[in-house]
């Protein structure tokens, strides 16, 4: 509770706008603001003796970040986070539980991500000062991980088994369509450091190819992308290993969370296609929709799509079918193969954009090699070999090769270059790629509609991998942590803040509020608690300290009460 308090100090009255709450069953002064003599606030404040007195902004007031905190903070009183960390992570002595810590790096993660060294300062200008049983100053970089040290890797996975069960419980997700992908993340982790074993170089998926990465495995719903387990691995390996190394979780996380669901669907896409990683989803006790490496099934692309059942009565406007059965991985698997004609426009801009850059590189090539020629450009001369490695390297990227004929010879001492594009190859990749996907199910009564729509809610793990890659909010990346069991605590607190925003998003939905999470925290965000001095109505007396909240818009009154923030609103 907010009060305002005197102090005389050498013969001099001061006055302070402080917070007391109870700590360890002790009232301790939590929060303190300097507001000066009673002359200063009297000045500051507008008081109209013909009517009600109208409230100003303290001198040097407090301004403190409310909505987006206690939407966040509400949610995790609701998952039970605090009491399911510290089953696991239980902690003897005194001071706030490692619960306690996981809650507030949590709650920093979804809204105003920031170094655990800053997590203290960025503590004391939220709200949260009054709604958790901690003080900024305990919130030390050093503080924060000797609670979090005590994390690990199978406290991990059992508090996020149990958060995700009481998630499922307390919200009723539907986990009858599963999604499964992996990604990876850059972090700024010495060459050197040979103390993490996670971070390795491979194929980073942001184009940072310097930088050690560290791989993220995450399963979801479809509905609203809530993750249901995440597993953090090297950067080096790929898909297909990644998912053979967790069907084990995988269907023990499923057996747990559909019991009493009769039909559920497992999508994955094609990078984790192995034989070994389909004999264990035939094992299974779920169905799954799959793709398939198209270039790998030529026959299948040489339907004709004229010949293509259209799909536009089942709401897939612009798509066409094709069905057929056939042996994949050593089982007999109903196939699809699909036309989309938004696909095939945006694929083919994307190549003939593609195509017009490494025509302008060679037109620019061919003539520097004639200025070469002509005496124009004196010094060492380029070679046939050296030509050809840049011109191999323009046409590394997918389909270039096939698309240009080239030839690089010597001519008087000097490379020429000769080049065309293949109108016919060019023409055949359009009949039979663009545009097409190759999908496969063991879902065999399932229709064509049905089997797509199954396949494209993938965009909702991908969606995902996007909101944790946001600077602003969750920000996986970059990490800066340098040893395997720090990422993997760092990395169980983003994909917790992902769970909590996805299911306050999920939340809004319910109420007729499609939003995304962007927009959802820009408008929480916007709501702040203010405190407010009223002079005294005995003129001289003591000033009176109220806090209240900024005024809301529409959009954001609708949000506040469909959360029912209004429980944490200052009094």
């Amino acid at each position: 509770m907010a009060s305002i308090t005197k102090k005389i100090i050498k013969g001099n009255t001061y006055y302070y706008a402080r917070e007391c709450k109870r700590v360890g069953g002790r009232p301790k002064i939590v929060w303190q603001k300097y507001l000066g003599r009673l002359d200063d606030i009297v000045a500051a404040v507008s008081a109209r003796r013909d009517g009600p007195p109208v409230p100003e902004p303290l001198p040097g007031g407090q301004v403190s970040e409310l909505g987006a905190v206690a939407a966040v903070y509400d949610l995790c009183r609701r998952l039970n986070l605090v009491d399911i960390v510290d089953r696991h992570v239980p902690k003897r002595g005194q001071g706030p539980s490692v619960g306690t810590y996981l809650l507030v790096g949590t709650i920093n993660r979804c809204v105003a991500p920031c170094s655990k060294a800053r997590i203290g300062e960025w503590f004391e200008t939220t709200a949260l000062r009054r709604l958790v049983d901690i003080e900024s100053r305990q919130l030390t970089s050093q503080r924060f991980w000797d609670n979090m040290n005590r994390i690990d890797e199978k406290a991990i996975q059992d508090i996020e088994a149990d958060l995700v069960s009481r998630a499922v419980d307390e919200f009723g997700l539907q986990v009858d369509r599963l999604l499964f992908d992996a990604t990876n993340f850059f972090t700024f982790i010495d060459t050197f450091n040979d103390r993490c074993d996670l971070a390795q170089r491979g194929k980073s998926k942001q184009g940072r190819a310097a930088l050690r990465i560290v791989g993220l495995a995450l399963l979801v719903t479809a509905d609203h992308h809530i993750p249901l387990l995440h597993d953090t691995y090297p950067g080096n390996q790929v898909d297909a290993p990644t998912f053979a190394s967790l069907t084990d979780r995988l269907v023990s996380r499923c057996n747990v969370l559909t019991q009493g669901v009769e039909h559920v669907t497992l999508v994955f896409d094609k990078g984790n296609n192995s034989r070994d990683n389909l004999d264990s989803v035939e094992a299974a006790p779920f169905h799954f929709v799959g793709s398939l490496v198209p270039t790998q099934h030529r026959e299948l692309l040489e339907i004709d799509r004229k010949s293509m059942q259209a799909l536009d009565d089942h709401c897939l406007s612009g798509v066409r079918s094709w069905r057929t059965t056939k042996e994949v991985f050593g089982y007999n698997r109903t196939v699809v193969v699909t036309f989309n004609e938004n696909l095939f426009i945006a694929q083919a801009r994307t190549l003939l954009r593609e195509v017009a850059k490494r025509r302008r590189l060679l037109r620019e090539l061919a003539a520097k090699l004639e200025k070469w020629r002509s005496g124009a450009i004196r010094g060492v001369r380029p070679t046939v070999r050296s030509v050809q490695k840049k011109v191999d390297k323009w046409l590394a990227a997918r389909h270039m090769k096939d698309l240009f004929e080239i030839e690089v010879t010597n001519r008087d001492g000097t490379p020429e270059i000769t080049y065309q594009f293949n109108e016919l190859a060019w023409t055949e990749l359009q009949r039979t790629l663009l545009g097409k996907t190759i999908l496969f199910t063991d879902n065999d009564d399932w229709s064509d509609a049905d089997i797509i729509r199954a396949y494209r809610s993938q965009h909702e793990i991908e969606d995902g991998f996007r909101d944790m890659k946001d600077p602003h909010h969750i920000a996986l990346r970059p990490q800066h942590h340098w040893t395997d069991q720090k990422i993997r605590v760092h990395v169980l607190i983003c994909v917790m803040a992902l769970m909590i925003l996805c299911l306050i998003r999920r939340e809004l939905a319910k109420h007729g509020m499609q939003c995304s999470i962007n927009r959802m925290l820009d408008q929480l965000g916007r709501i702040k608690e203010v405190a407010m001095a009223f002079p005294s109505s005995r003129g001289a007396g003591n000033p009176v300290l109220r806090t209240g909240l900024t005024s809301l818009s529409a959009e954001q009154n609708k949000i506040f009460h469909a959360l029912g923030l209004d429980r944490y609103s200052p009094t």
